[in-house]
């Protein structure tokens, strides 16, 4: 069976590819099926993004299709970027790009005493069949805290901010193999191979 993942990024293509493994599906995604418009993200929550998403690309291509979205939520800012977190500087009107979303983030939470600058990334993943219908979802989350300055150079997005008392890294000084272990994109992939092996799909 072949599944799509709904990016044209080959990095997370691949990660997909290796969490959910390729003895069991053929997988493919946006890169080899030639231009597509971008589904717009019009959710207010993730969920609701990764189902546009996933049902969107699975009418569109009649195939069945794997589709996430994923953020960063500040308890300081009420759980602000969330949906946002992509194009949280644009938003703000202060750049675009990961490095001004992380001097935006920085500037509105610089009054913010070290304990309180909690977060955590989050990720839904939806699996639509080919008619566009959600079969599976899967949410989880990593806890963890934000420094003044970045560190790192492993990561992308928030990665460089986002530290991990466990491990006293943050998720950009870890090694691609650890942060599987603890992302918030690892444990949803696993919870998602988990429910496609109780409920192998027709």
């Amino acid at each position: 069976m072949e599944i799509l993942i709904a990016t044209a990024n080959p990095g997370k293509s691949a990660e997909f590819r290796q969490m959910l493994g390729a003895d069991q599906f053929t997988w493919n995604d946006l890169s080899n099926l030639g231009k597509q418009d971008p589904v717009e993200e019009t959710g207010e929550t993730f969920r609701a993004n990764a189902c546009l998403k996933a049902s969107e690309y699975a009418r569109r291509n009649k195939m069945w299709t794997l589709a996430d979205d994923s953020g960063l939520e500040v308890d300081a800012l009420g759980g602000r970027p969330g949906v946002y977190s992509a194009r949280w500087a644009k938003m703000n009107r202060t750049g675009s790009g990961d490095a001004d979303n992380n001097k935006t983030l920085l500037t509105q939470i610089e009054q913010v005493p070290d304990e309180l600058r909690t977060a955590r990334f989050v990720c839904v993943l939806a699996l639509a069949d080919p008619a566009g219908r959600i079969i599976f979802s899967a949410r989880d989350t990593v806890e963890g805290r934000l420094l003044r300055a970045p560190r790192g150079s492993n990561g992308f997005g928030y990665d460089p901010l986002f530290f991990i008392e466990s491990f006293g890294k943050t998720t950009a000084e870890l090694e691609p193999d650890q942060k599987h272990q603890i992302s918030h994109r690892g444990k949803a992939l696993r919870k998602l191979r988990e429910l496609m092996e109780r409920m192998p799909l027709q």
